[in-house]
Order: C-alpha cells, then structure tokens, then sequence
C-alpha cells in the first residue's frame, strides 16, 4: 500500500482512502451481523433442544430476526459489489443492465430467482 493508493488489482488499477474505508465500514457491518446471528443460531438450538412451548414460541421471533439480519447481509454485500464495480471502473456507474461490456469488464448483476 502506498499512501492512500491500493494498487493490487493486477491491472494498476488504483483505489483511494476514502474507498477502502468505505469497503472497510461495510465489512465490519457484516462481521458484526454474522457474530450476532451466530448468538442468535445458538439460542434458537437451545430453544428448540428444550422443547418448551415458550421457548419454541420465542423462535418464531429469533428466526424472524435471523433473515432480516440475512437481508441486511446481502444487500450489504450488494452495495459493496456496486461500489467495488464503480471504484474501479468508473465507466460502469451509468451501466446497470448487467450486461458485459463490449471492453469485456465485469460490470455484472446476477438476477436471482425468486
């Protein structure tokens, strides 16, 4: 790394400070929300092991809980997935079609089912 500059793509492609930090609060997000569920995936198996009607009702929450932390989750890697695509190619910032470039650059979006 040289000064505020990360060059390592392969193509010398450079990425200021202000980037990486972005890339960096956006992963310590997602750090934080997969500890959580961890906390969250453990108490929902101790609930259930117990078989307690409470404790089963109680899961309908954690559970409920878990994928809204899964959504978060995913959209935050999808900002990270556009903003990492406009960093380094910033000729894609008007290209949301999904379609590879004539360039053959990766400004792609998978369209998941469902």
């Amino acid at each position: 790394m040289e000064g505020d500059a990360f060059s390592g793509l392969g193509n010398g492609t450079q990425i200021d400070g202000k980037v990486l930090q972005t890339f960096q609060k956006s992963f310590v997000q997602v750090q934080n929300i997969l500890d959580q569920n961890r906390l969250l995936i453990n108490e929902i198996n101790q609930n259930h092991e117990s078989k307690m009607p409470d404790n089963l009702s109680r899961n309908v929450g954690l559970i409920r809980e878990l994928n809204n932390n899964i959504r978060r989750v995913v959209d935050l890697y999808a900002d990270l997935s556009t903003s990492f695509t406009k960093s380094v190619d910033p000729s894609s910032e008007g290209d949301s079609s999904g379609a590879l470039k004539s360039d053959g650059k990766a400004g792609h979006k998978r369209n998941r089912p469902g």
